[in-house]
């Protein structure tokens, strides 16, 4: 039988995690504010929360089984569809979440399976069914 994990061991993954989400809403809050212009990668959250890259992805991947990539890439992916509900033009999206169009475009559909275009025609066939 394995030996249990000790609970204070346990509960500083739990605040690794927390930490991270919260820095990474703040920095997202900032780019979309325009308060920064530049995009953290993982390292950079990892200095925030002063612990070593390896450390914070091994702790949320152990903890939660996906990577803090994945958490980045999510929310990023919300925000994008957010703002093509908002009938928000993808360049400007793209601008906004720091990325150049074409770069944006093949980001979404690598996670959404269609392109930012085709996401947003989807939503106001969406919107025509349920008026009509």
């Amino acid at each position: 039988m394995p030996t249990p994990i000790p609970k204070k061991i346990f509960s500083r993954r739990h605040q690794i995690f927390a930490d991270f989400m919260r820095e990474l809403d703040k920095h997202l809050d900032d780019i979309l504010s325009e308060r920064t212009t530049e995009m953290f990668e993982i390292r950079d959250l990892a200095e925030i929360l002063h612990i070593h890259p390896t450390h914070l992805t091994n702790t949320i991947k152990q903890l939660t089984g996906k990577s803090p990539c994945w958490y980045f890439e999510d929310k990023l992916m919300s925000i994008a569809k957010e703002m093509l509900q908002q009938n928000i033009p993808v360049k400007e999206i793209a601008f906004k979440l720091t990325f150049d169009a074409s770069n944006f475009t093949k980001f979404f559909k690598r996670f959404e399976g269609i392109t930012p275009k085709e996401y947003k025609e989807r939503l106001m066939l969406q919107a025509e069914v349920v008026e009509g």
